[in-house]
């Protein structure tokens, strides 16, 4: 094993530990990997506590996520969730797959994290779709992320939770602490009130500055999400736009539509 192999397994026990003290897994829930430079991945054991993780503990498989020969674990049953993204995203060196209780929440109901509510996260991460349920350990959940992992690079999974990537451990981490720090952020706006997006007009300024940023590439500008058009004022829902008006124009709308129809 040479020190680069040796350094990565440290970091997955690290990144282990924090996701089990941050609480955004528990007992046995998650899974981790990374890509070595020849295409074989390092993987976490299934069934095993990410929080009290040793180096030696780790499943060393093939591009494929088949467990090499020669080891006492076997790699997470999830680890095709892991190859998918892999295989769809060359920039990509490392992927995390966890339960964070908001964000599970959110993909519980139905719901995705895909409204510009915070700048920062416009810029850093973009909008985060759901996909669609899979039965998990299946081929089902790696072709539900397949279309949505070449755009993202953080997903909530349907009734399941949440997988993030990037292109170091550290990185794939970090993002995901921002989704589950978002959805809190989502929930309370919505309990004041339901919360404000960003202004289309301003969402693409921000992306602009993402890119020059190198926080992501221009091909993933529109990533398919309820991010509207430049020259759309504000989406509603399904992307239609919405009109706003005051109370008085309201009323005085209705009196003219009433107006109208009894002339008819």
């Amino acid at each position: 094993m040479n020190g680069s192999e040796q350094r990565l397994r440290a970091e997955i026990v690290e990144v282990g530990r924090r996701l089990y003290e941050t609480r955004l897994i528990v007992a046995g829930d998650g899974n981790i990997s990374v890509r070595l430079p020849d295409g074989r991945l390092i993987v976490t054991p299934t069934g095993v506590n990410k929080g009290y993780l040793k180096p030696e503990m780790l499943v060393v498989t093939d591009p494929a996520g088949i467990t090499l020969p020669g080891q006492d674990y076997r790699a997470s049953s999830e680890v095709a969730m892991h190859v998918v993204i892999y295989q769809e995203r060359p920039d990509i060196m490392a992927v995390v797959h966890a339960h964070p209780p908001v964000g599970t929440g959110f993909a519980a109901a139905g719901m995705a994290l895909d409204r510009a509510l915070v700048s920062e996260v416009v810029l850093t991460l973009g909008c985060i779709p759901l996909a669609q349920y899979g039965t998990p350990s299946t081929a089902e959940l790696p072709e539900a992320i397949r279309p949505l992992c070449r755009k993202h690079d953080a997903i909530l999974l349907a009734n399941h939770g949440a997988v993030t990537c990037g292109g170091d451990l550290v990185t794939a981490f970090d993002r995901m602490e921002i989704l589950e720090h978002f959805a809190r952020i989502s929930l309370v706006a919505h309990v004041l009130g339901g919360g404000r997006d960003i202004p289309a007009p301003l969402i693409s300024r921000l992306m602009d500055v993402r890119e020059k940023a190198g926080f992501m590439p221009p091909d993933r500008r529109d990533q398919d999400c309820r991010f509207c058009e430049p020259d759309i004022p504000e989406c509603g829902e399904a992307g239609e736009p919405v009109f706003t008006m005051t109370r008085r124009e309201l009323i005085d709308l209705v009196a003219r539509a009433t107006e109208l129809t009894k002339n008819r």
